[in-house]
């Protein structure tokens, strides 16, 4: 029985390789080219659904779309296929999954479902190419319904791309950028060094008062989500905070804490290795969208001291024409800067770097600005549009505390004893301790979390009685401490007057050597009426 059935197939399949190759000779290529084109076409006019063929490579060139499909597929939360597989792209912290051959899956978008297809198949020829190609043609095939069609195509893929972009930025590794000395360029072009940024601070971990942290966070939020609305408005994608405030504050956590919020680079501008305005702009076209630009300690970086400050001198008959001197001189500087001959950057050069048109030749940015003087600063630093959001980071408050026995005891506000807790939250805003310190006083006693509570309550109590006494209170003693304090004041603003006068213009050192002068001669004539004056009271005595 077996044997009859198998010599009547062994029949049937002679007779259809005759008849194929009888249609061959009896069909010339091109009638059967037109047949099978007339058929798809048939078959169209009553197919209710349309088909789009995503390749990998476009004739020579990878094709971006088809990457963006694999990866807006692997966040997919329909796929019902049994075998994944799974890949790890290069600089990327996490893993991601794709179909794998000849797998679908359905994916719904605006209330419309679309099915995806990865068709793998043989390469029937290898043709000359000066880049190898693999043996297999991947592609993915997309169906949608013809009625649909319109409404969601190109809504749909531009979804696609977006999200495969945003993706991409969340698992890259975010990277930490400084400037070489000089605006030098490295091997690839570029005039900034990078490592890899593995700062653990978030906002959860930040040491701050929660109302306005809570104010950061969602004024990051509006900015990241505010595409529509800059574009709408006419104003540069890009945000400026200055956050000042004591040492040891934590300005530093911030910023970290900024860039794992949003996943963006960080680029550390260091100023004192930018020697003109136009290798300030150099270093700004090279920095990338998504990313935080920072200058930390900007009162230390270069001289931007208050322009009204420095004028502020005894004036004479001649301070007309000295101040016209003097800004004439601070132009042409100012001028020659811009041109690229001098061997500083100038106020106006960080103004236009942080404000003007080359601010505008990236998106997405934000400036960050550090000090712990904030009235060294010009107020052209300060005002809107250059630097958004003024930040305080102020000493450590009792909200803050609690975040900090969280972070490094691992206790929470309701462990800690009730008379305790009372005691740390009347003292800690007396203290006017910084988060810095208070954390050394943790870390030293962290494997004994109550020892640790214990210890910082006398260290804040200490401080507190410490900063009271300073203030006056404590009889003779606290008036000495007073007095003290007052000289050391004096002391200091006179030592910041003579720096700054140091840093003014040859002219105005010129000007202050006039001073002297006519002081000199004013000294000489006092002296001579004092000798005369004494003369005579000799001559009345004889």
């Amino acid at each position: 029985m077996m044997k009859e059935i198998w010599t009547s197939l062994a029949s049937v399949m002679g007779v259809l390789a005759f008849c194929q190759t009888l249609l061959q000779t009896a069909f010339p290529p091109e009638l059967r080219y037109a047949s099978s084109k007339l058929f798809n076409r048939i078959f169209n006019c009553f197919s209710s659904y349309c088909y789009f063929d995503i390749t990998e490579i476009d004739g020579v060139n990878t094709n971006e779309l088809y990457n963006a499909v694999q990866l807006y597929l692997s966040t997919s939360a329909s796929i019902v296929g049994n075998r994944l597989s799974l890949t790890r792209a290069l600089n990327s912290t996490a893993f991601t999954f794709a179909l794998s051959n000849n797998d679908s899956v359905l994916d719904t978008f605006n209330g419309v479902t679309a099915r995806w297809e990865h068709v793998v198949t043989q390469r029937q020829t290898q043709s000359f190419s000066w880049r190898p190609i693999s043996d297999e043609k991947r592609g993915f095939t997309l169906r949608i319904r013809k009625k649909d069609r319109p409404v969601i195509l190109d809504a749909y893929l531009d979804h696609i791309m977006d999200t495969a972009t945003e993706i991409r930025r969340k698992n890259k590794d975010r990277l930490l950028y400084t400037n070489s000395r000089g605006g030098s360029i490295d091997s690839r072009g570029h005039p900034w060094e990078s490592v890899p940024f593995k700062h653990p601070s978030t906002f959860d971990t930040l040491a701050m008062d929660p109302a306005k942290k809570a104010e950061i966070i969602k004024d990051l939020g509006d900015f990241a989500d505010g595409q529509s609305f800059y574009q709408k408005t006419g104003r540069a994608w890009k945000r400026g905070y200055l956050l000042y405030g004591p040492p040891g504050t934590g300005k530093s956590s911030m910023i970290a804490a900024m860039a794992n919020f949003l996943g963006y680079d960080i680029y550390d501008l260091e100023l004192t290795e930018v020697s003109t305005n136009s290798e300030l702009r150099k270093l700004l076209m090279k920095t990338t969208s998504k990313s935080i630009i920072v200058i930390e300690d900007i009162d230390c970086s270069i001289n931007l001291s208050d322009r009204n400050k420095a004028g502020s001198r005894p004036k004479n008959k001649n301070t007309n024409t000295n101040t016209n001197l003097n800004l004439s001189a601070a132009a042409a500087a100012d001028s020659t800067d811009q041109d690229g001959g001098g061997n500083t950057i100038t106020l106006s050069g960080l103004l236009n770097f942080t404000d003007g048109l080359w601010s505008c030749c990236g998106s997405e940015r934000i400036f960050v600005f550090t000090t712990n003087h904030i009235e060294k600063l010009d107020p052209a630093l300060l005002r809107s549009g250059r630097m958004d959001m003024h930040i305080f980071m102020n000493h450590c408050s009792f909200e803050a505390l609690k975040i900090l026995l969280r972070n490094y005891l691992g206790v929470e506000a309701e462990e800690v004893e009730k008379q305790v807790l009372e005691e740390l939250e009347e003292v800690t805003g007396k203290a006017e301790m910084t988060p810095a310190d208070i954390s050394e006083v943790l870390i030293r006693k962290r494997r004994e979390k109550g020892r640790a509570v214990v210890e910082l309550l006398e260290v804040l109590k200490g401080k507190a009685a410490e900063k009271n006494g300073k203030r006056g209170g404590g009889g003779a003693k606290g008036e000495k401490v007073v007095i003290d304090n007052e000289m050391m004041m004096m002391a200091m603003e006179e030592e910041e007057e003579q720096e700054k006068r140091a840093l003014d213009s040859p002219k105005e050192g010129s000007e202050l050597a006039d001073d002297c002068s006519n002081k000199g001669d004013d000294d000489d004539d006092d002296e001579q009426t004092q000798t005369t004056t004494t003369t005579t009271t000799t001559t009345t005595r004889g």
